[in-house]
């Protein structure tokens, strides 16, 4: 069988699978958990192997980008919206790391959520963003691109509230996806603009040797590197991310430590011949990964539970990404993105026995072990010292100055729209 044919196959079955599931609980069917399992252990089991047989081919053919055409989605005229897949050196790495780790993750939730009543659920979830983010490793341009960055979207927002029955992780889950809600404006206007003024979004119309002309060029770079930004939650979107750990651990794992995350690093290494243009949004992703590796490395010695410190040190390790896709250093940002993802995950999934770990560990070194650290914090005055440990202990004054500074107005101006919501209700009473 052709990589052309084995490609839409490897994206298309868990979007299959999520559908056909998702289908027979709605007609009232019954998915038991053995029966999950197993089809979730034979569906991963195939899809590691299509990943591995397209690796080979493409290894053998000397790693030539391999793109299908699918169609298009739809045209207006002489203008079209192609429907196109790529595979390349930079996507295939991430395609084959999504499946392995999405297997892994799988066959530990299995037993981690027996018996849970969000087991169906969560597995569904599971198998359609795997297909969100196949998508979006393997899209070809920015329209086809955004359907899986969406995807990926929803599936986080659900699983952050995935224990409905308490407050907190809805909660959460709402800024969470308000988050992704203003960062995925960016993303949007930049596709409008694309369309506007180079008549097209794929990345060969846009990167290729006509394309990333002068100032519009730069224009939707910077908006992309913000749109990137909340994805991974950098810079100004640097709070959702430890809002997102209410969720259960292994989506934890998959989403905040391997895969979700780094969808904002991959779309910039995706652009960087556009990004490479602009010196504003070359220093707009120094800068931004720069100050949130700061903060997160400065929070992340303050957090009292092991997954929240975790979340804060994966936002150190994307922000030193983002840093060296900034500095043009591409090959070892892509291996630095796959290594984090691989030790993140495994560490994700060993935070419930984490803490007894250590415990034991540190007996059987008689008591022995020093904290690390000490060092660099005394080459700094006491006072600095107390002013950056209130700074980290306040995790930046993050969520103070949203809520006073956003929330706020945002709230007031909704209170006085609402004056004319009596008005408005009796007129269209006296109407009927």
């Amino acid at each position: 069988m052709p990589v052309q044919t084995l490609i839409p196959l490897l994206i298309a079955t868990p979007g299959a699978l999520f559908l056909g599931l998702s289908l027979v609980w709605l007609l009232g069917g019954a998915v038991t958990e053995r029966a999950m399992a197993w089809i979730t252990r034979m569906a991963y089991s195939l899809l590691v192997l299509l990943a591995f047989i397209i690796g080979w081919r493409m290894s053998a053919q000397g790693f030539h980008p391999v793109r299908v055409l699918l169609g298009d989605w739809f045209t207006v005229g002489h203008y079209g919206y192609p429907l196109s897949l790529l595979v390349d050196g930079l996507s295939l790495p991430l395609v084959g790391l999504t499946v392995v780790l999405v297997s892994i993750v799988a066959y530990f939730s299995v037993r981690y959520l027996h018996r849970d009543p969000g087991f169906l659920r969560f597995f569904l979830l599971l198998h359609l963003f795997t297909f969100g983010a196949l998508l979006v490793f393997t899209a070809d341009s920015l329209d086809l691109l955004i359907v899986g960055w969406e995807t990926i979207a929803i599936t986080s927002v659900l699983l952050v509230g995935f224990f409905q029955y308490r407050p907190e992780p809805v909660r959460n889950a709402l800024w969470v996806f308000a988050s992704y809600r203003v960062a995925d404006l960016f993303m949007l206007l930049a596709i409008f603009l694309a369309h506007h003024w180079f008549g097209t979004t794929s990345w060969k119309g846009l990167l290729g040797a006509e394309g990333a002309p002068g100032i519009h060029g730069a224009v939707v770079a910077v908006l992309l590197v913000i749109a990137a930004a909340g994805k991974s939650s950098q810079g100004p979107f640097w709070g959702w991310l430890p809002r997102a750990m209410e969720g259960p651990t292994p989506s934890s794992a998959v989403f905040y430590g391997a895969i979700s995350i780094h969808t904002g690093a991959y779309l910039l290494l995706r652009i960087e011949p556009l990004i490479r243009h602009s010196w504003i949004a070359t220093g707009l992703i120094i800068i931004t990964g720069l100050a949130t590796a700061f903060l997160g490395t400065l929070v992340h010695r303050t957090c009292a539970d092991a997954k929240t410190s975790l979340a804060y040190a994966a936002q150190t390790q994307i922000g030193l990404i983002f840093v060296e896709i900034g500095l043009g250093w591409s090959t070892f940002a892509l291996i630095h993105l796959v290594s984090h993802a691989m030790l993140r995950t495994l560490q994700f999934l060993r935070t419930p026995s984490m803490l007894r770990d250590y415990h034991r560990v540190h007996a059987a070194a008689g008591g022995r072990f020093s904290p690390t650290g000490s060092h660099y914090e005394s080459l700094l005055p006491q006072s600095v010292q107390v002013w950056l440990y209130r700074l980290a202990l306040g995790r930046g004054f993050y969520d103070a100055v949203v809520e006073r500074w956003i929330v706020a107005p945002v709230q007031a101006v909704a209170h006085w729209l609402a004056l004319f919501e009596p008005k408005a209700s009796a007129k269209k009473s006296s109407d009927h």
